[in-house]
């Protein structure tokens, strides 16, 4: 009887998990980066004309808004590139709407940068400031029934569509399959309780929650449809921002979305600028600390109970990603150096690393020659580069006698 009971428990669980009407797997964006919205207004001579030279003005609105974006600095400061430079950092163009005339071509489009060769022409601010790993649990309100992952719906289809790639929020967007919808449901996104949250944010690789939440409202069917959009952070639900959009109907709907994703997204970039999104200490797993034997102990080295890191700034030429990686490696492997991390990215240009060390500035100095590098010291700043091979030395002219043996006489 007993063996009854769990067999038809076990089937209980296995039919909420198999559903097959769950589960949308997120768009791939860490190869790109994607400026969205951009609108374009063309004539051409031709529908195909009007529509080429739409892409083209967005290709270059595109890129003064994601060099805006990425540096920090009003639009109209952003270099202008040629078209042929933006042909070969477009990675696609995103058709969001667009209607095409006889000679006339009105759009609002996306464009997709390819993040490899548009890093080197993002100046030396590289990605900027990025947030913890966030994971996203998207909750939609409809009927006044609450969802998540437990069914498919429009909100998590548009935050499975979306390209966060230019985006400083480091978004943990789970697919919704397997065991998904069990722990990930509208309950857990309400639960202020540590201890699961910590099992749960472990298991998928985050730092903190968030929970953007939609709440749709029909007036009637098929008639228009009203969205009243949240962004809400941590287990203890703290509302950062909220906003209203609306749709003329329900073919609107998918496009409402995508709009509610993107300013969304601009609340948490906006909340990590100013300080109000960050990781909660609360979440973090304490492990119990190692005990060690007085053997262990008394062998433990200087460097791993010795005080703070002293951070430095270390300037490096980085050609290309395996210089940066190379230099990267060569200052990791500097007895007392405890932490590399680079702070300003700029491929084809000069990179800025910071160094945790365990010492004096001149004491790096001194280790990094003795590694093979030329060494530039500045006031808390070290510029590196290779030092040039040794010139093999001069072969000597033809018939020009062998010198005579040191320490002898000769006859």
């Amino acid at each position: 009887m007993l063996g009854a009971v769990l067999l038809g428990v076990g089937s209980m669980v296995l039919a909420q998990i198999e559903g097959g009407d769950r589960g949308i797997a997120p768009i791939d964006s860490t190869s790109s980066y994607e400026v969205g919205g951009v609108a374009v207004d063309v004539f051409g001579k031709d529908a195909d004309s009007a529509r080429m030279a739409g892409w083209r003005l967005a290709q270059r609105k595109g890129w003064k808004l994601l060099w805006s974006r990425t540096n920090g600095q009003p639009v109209a400061a952003a270099p202008s590139l040629s078209d042929s430079t933006l042909d070969s950092i477009v990675a696609g163009i995103v058709v969001e709407d667009e209607e095409i005339g006889p000679r006339r071509y009105i759009a609002r489009l996306g464009v997709l940068f390819d993040r490899a060769r548009t890093g080197q022409l993002l100046g030396a601010h590289g990605d900027g400031q990025r947030s913890p790993p966030m994971l996203v649990i998207p909750v939609m309100w409809s009927g006044a029934t609450p969802t998540s992952f437990e069914t498919r719906n429009e909100w998590q289809r548009a935050w499975a569509r979306f390209r966060p790639g230019g985006s400083p929020i480091d978004y943990v967007r789970p697919i919704g399959t397997g065991s998904d919808p069990l722990l990930l449901n509208v309950a857990q996104a309400g639960r202020p309780g540590r201890g699961w949250w910590r099992m749960i944010l472990d298991q998928f690789g985050a730092a903190d929650v968030i929970v953007p939440e939609a709440t749709i409202e029909r007036s009637w069917p098929g008639g228009p449809v009203t969205g009243r959009f949240t962004a809400r952070h941590g287990p203890d639900d703290h509302v950062l921002g909220s906003f209203t959009l609306r749709a003329p109907n329900g073919d609107a709907l998918p496009a409402m979305m995508d709009e509610g994703v993107r300013r969304i997204d601009e609340i948490y970039s906006h909340a990590l600028r100013t300080g109000l999104l960050k990781a909660d200490p609360t979440l973090v797993i304490d492990e119990e600390p190692e005990e060690l034997s007085d053997e262990e102990f008394a062998n433990e080295s200087v460097a791993e109970i010795s005080p703070t890191a002293v951070f430095y700034n270390v300037q490096v030429e980085t050609p290309d990603a395996a210089a940066l990686g190379g230099a990267e490696a060569s200052l990791r492997g500097v007895p007392g150096v405890r932490a590399v991390e680079t702070t300003s990215l700029a491929l084809g240009g000069t990179s800025v690393l910071s160094v945790g060390f365990e010492g004096e500035i001149s004491a790096l100095r001194v280790a990094l020659q003795a590694r093979g590098w030329r060494v530039d010291e500045g006031p808390g700043t070290l510029r590196i580069r290779r030092a040039a091979p040794a010139a093999p030395p001069a072969a000597a002219p033809a018939g020009t006698p062998p010198p005579a043996p040191s320490g002898g006489n000769s006859q």
